[in-house]
């Protein structure tokens, strides 16, 4: 039986092509197909229906009126968010210095220690996002700014926008597409007052 000896010069030239040979594509191999799948502008808008619906969106930006069971969504206004002509109800500062936090009784209003906050009109009207692009949907939900605009103030609470920031881009251009296929509803929501004020 005959040894090979290789030396270190040796190794390294062995080496080398077999690595270039491991890394080259058979002359018979195809180039892979693109496998995305161009979404239809019915299915992302029921797409974005279903995430609307099912992350609760109703619960803070529709009004609710009493119902059987309770305060139920109004969606005569579906989501105009606070309504312009609704009073504001006095926040009770005993309650709010112990620590509570308060809503209104259409649930669109909420007094704690960063003053009032009101739901935003997310209609497909002009006073919602009607006039809104999709980047700035985008910067709104990911970042946390008021009407998706770059130097603008925070979101306040309740809105839980730093969990929403999570959603994947098709789920937020989904969204979008809905929120903007929807009624349109005329309501200018007051802008929010500070601490100071309550």
């Amino acid at each position: 039986m005959k040894k090979i000896m290789l030396t270190a010069a040796g190794l390294t030239s062995v080496l080398a092509v077999a690595l270039v040979a491991c890394n080259q594509a058979p002359a018979t191999e195809k180039p892979q197909a693109d496998t995305t799948v161009a979404v239809s502008t019915e299915d992302r808008i029921k797409r974005g229906e279903y995430l609307v619906n099912t992350i609760g969106c109703d619960d803070c930006h529709t009004p609710k009126k009493m119902g059987a069971m309770g305060p139920e969504p109004d969606m005569e206004f579906r989501f105009a968010g606070h309504l312009t002509a609704r009073p504001d109800m006095p926040a009770v500062a005993a309650a709010l210095k112990t620590g509570w936090v308060l809503m209104g009784p259409e649930l669109t209003m909420a007094v704690g220690p960063w003053g009032t906050s009101y739901a935003a009109n997310i209609s497909s009207d002009s006073t919602g996002i009607g006039n809104w692009t999709e980047e700035q949907f985008f910067r709104s939900i990911r970042e946390g700014k008021y009407k998706g605009l770059e130097n603008s103030r925070p979101l306040l609470p309740p809105m839980p926008w730093f969990n929403f920031a999570k959603l994947n881009d098709e789920d937020l251009k989904a969204m979008f597409a809905f929120l903007k296929s929807t009624r349109p509803v005329k309501n200018l929501v007051p802008a929010p007052k500070p601490p100071a004020s309550l």
